[in-house]
């Protein structure tokens, strides 16, 4: 699908309209000036006729003051209009990343969809304002130049004849090879911001293991690649500015020449070769003017194409418009088999066929890579079934509306991700109108509010960007209090309590059963204390349920199930724990 970005200008139409009339404006009353000056000259200087300078002054002063007002002006209507396509293009197109699929956030890359939604719209809404200015002035000083020079002396035709082609030449091979430099670049710009993204979300990580050196090596690497892509368009820019200046400077050179010879043969005045001379300059500047704009308009190609990528991106996982379902809390996995869009081998769940009954307990263990998140993930459909159905409340999750589907679901998922913001405002995500009451006690629950009150401010505190402010156990504690505050039907632990010792683990799973009875609780977790009570433990190896059932069953019955088992207790006995 071809996005029109120029759409957008729609809703300020007056405005664009307005900026290139007022513009034109501005370049008529300047064209006017060389012609004033010449008449100061001829008439008023060599004619000793000070009142007629005088008074050809005020009016070029006059003609100034009015083309002045007509660029404020100008320049503020193209202000709004750029400025208004630039804010409502990035929230169109922050808005269709909202809604794509996690398969196409992942296939964009977190850093280029930063760089097209900052950099690349920047850019756009520069070569708005561009064109609603320049790219008006320049074609009417060209054509207006060229008539007004003409009308002076038709021989100045011949000179011009042979210098506009020539820049024209100049400005082509320019955009010729423009082009596919501008895209290189913002390319490189998606590397730089991936690079920076990673480093600063993952900067415990790399101290840990001191590996600054090598991340400021990879930056540099990544830095010096744009540099260098940069600097090549820089190099092209730089050469052609020159050259351009060169062969206006030999026009005016070609122009006094000519007039002067006139001049001398009293077939012309000295005003109307200095006219002339103006004329030329403006004629030959429009050129470079628009040479600046068909630098913007091929970096703005480049940019544009990139835009549209992201706008036309329709979300790889279609809507439906189920609401509501026959049953209450229950899930159930049909013949479900699972691979991740994109990747290749064995499916990473086969034929996975479970239920969960509202109210119910259910944990899911198994080995790393077994496939328990990607179970889970299916639940609130991040992602499609490969095969199979996965129906929430007894409607297939193909055939919900996706938020009505996922109002109903919580997820605390295993890598905590809290906001910039107070601790009320992080603990609302979860219900956005929770009265201060349900606040405080979705904090309870989740054995959160005695940590809170400590902070300065309490819940009116600020938590620093992704929680770097609190414990690992703290924030998973906060994550908990978001999901229980909006007291949902299902709600899906993806080994969230990893970092509670078992004492505030044993605290949360009891104050869960008493205040959010006939709750789904889905539940994942590497220790078998976190999960021998729940009322029933699905183990999966390598992609298949192998057995179900309670504790006391599976270790009767699942070899699997007491291997887990008995690493743990061989460890530290974290089961009695």
């Amino acid at each position: 699908m071809k996005i029109k970005l120029i759409r957008y200008l729609k809703p300020y139409w007056l405005t664009v309209i307005l900026s290139p009339l007022l513009m034109a404006g501005e370049v008529i009353v300047d064209l006017w000036q060389p012609k004033l000056m010449s008449k100061i000259v001829n008439e008023g200087v060599l004619g000793h006729d000070i009142p007629l300078i005088l008074k050809t002054g005020a009016l070029m002063l006059l003609l100034v003051a009015i083309g002045g007002f007509m660029g404020i002006m100008c320049a503020y209507t193209a202000s709004v209009a750029s400025q208004g396509f630039g804010n409502d293009v990035r929230v169109d197109a922050f808005r269709h990343v909202m809604r794509l699929s996690l398969q196409q956030t992942d296939s964009f890359t977190t850093g280029s969809l930063i760089t097209r939604l900052t950099n690349d719209i920047t850019t756009l809404q520069e070569l708005v304002q561009s064109v609603l200015r320049m790219f008006v002035r320049a074609p009417i000083f060209l054509v207006g130049g060229l008539v007004m020079c003409l009308s002076l002396n038709a021989r100045f035709g011949y000179i011009l004849l042979f210098s506009i082609p020539l820049q024209a030449l100049v400005v082509v091979l320019l955009v010729k090879k423009g082009n596919p430099l501008f895209m290189a670049v913002q390319k490189k710009i998606d590397r730089v911001n991936s690079v920076v993204q990673e480093n600063v979300s993952g900067a415990r990580v790399i101290k840990a293991y001191t590996r600054e050196d090598y991340e400021i090596g990879r930056f540099d690497e990544a830095n010096k690649d744009y540099r260098d892509t940069n600097l090549r368009v820089f190099q092209l820019l730089a050469s052609i500015m020159p050259m351009l200046m060169i062969i206006m400077n030999l026009t005016v050179i070609a122009i006094i020449y000519i007039g002067g010879l006139e001049v001398e043969a009293a077939e012309m005045n000295v005003g109307d070769v200095m006219a002339g001379a103006q004329y030329v300059s403006r004629i030959l500047m429009s050129i470079m003017m628009m040479n600046m704009v068909f630098q913007q308009i091929a970096r703005g190609r480049a940019c544009a194409q990139r835009v549209r990528e992201v706008l036309a991106a329709e979300p790889a996982l279609e809507n439906s418009t189920a609401t509501d379902g026959t049953e209450t809390g229950s899930v159930t996995f049909s013949h479900v088999s699972f691979q991740y869009p994109g990747s290749s081998g064995e499916d990473v769940l086969r034929d996975i066929n479970l239920t969960v009954r509202r109210g119910e307990t259910l944990a899911i263990v198994g080995t790393t890579g077994s496939g328990k998140t990607s179970l889970v993930n299916l639940i609130p459909r991040f992602y499609d079934a490969k095969a199979g159905e996965v129906l929430v409340d007894g409607v297939n999750v193909r055939d919900w509306d996706q938020h009505a589907l996922r109002e109903r679901i919580s997820v605390v998922l295993q890598k905590s991700e809290l906001f910039s913001g107070t601790v009320r405002e992080n603990i609302l995500w979860g219900k956005p109108d929770a009265a201060d009451e349900e606040i405080r006690r979705a904090a309870e629950i989740a054995q959160a509010s005695e940590f809170i009150e400590s902070i300065p401010g309490g819940y009116d505190g600020m938590i620093a960007e992704k929680g770097t402010s609190l414990s690992g156990g703290q924030k998973q504690r906060m994550a908990i209090a978001r999901a229980v505050i909006r007291r949902p039907e299902i709600i899906i632990f993806d080994d969230s309590t990893s970092a509670l010792d078992l004492g505030t683990e044993a605290k949360l799973q009891k104050a869960l059963k008493e205040n959010l009875a006939g709750t789904t609780v889905i539940l994942i977790a590497q220790r078998i204390a976190s999960v021998m009570h729940a009322d029933r433990i699905a183990v999966l190896e390598d992609g298949v349920i192998t057995a179900c059932g309670t504790h006391e069953e599976l270790m009767r019955d699942s070899a699997a199930y007491r291997d887990i088992y008995a690493s743990q207790m061989k460890n530290g006995g974290a089961v009695d724990g």
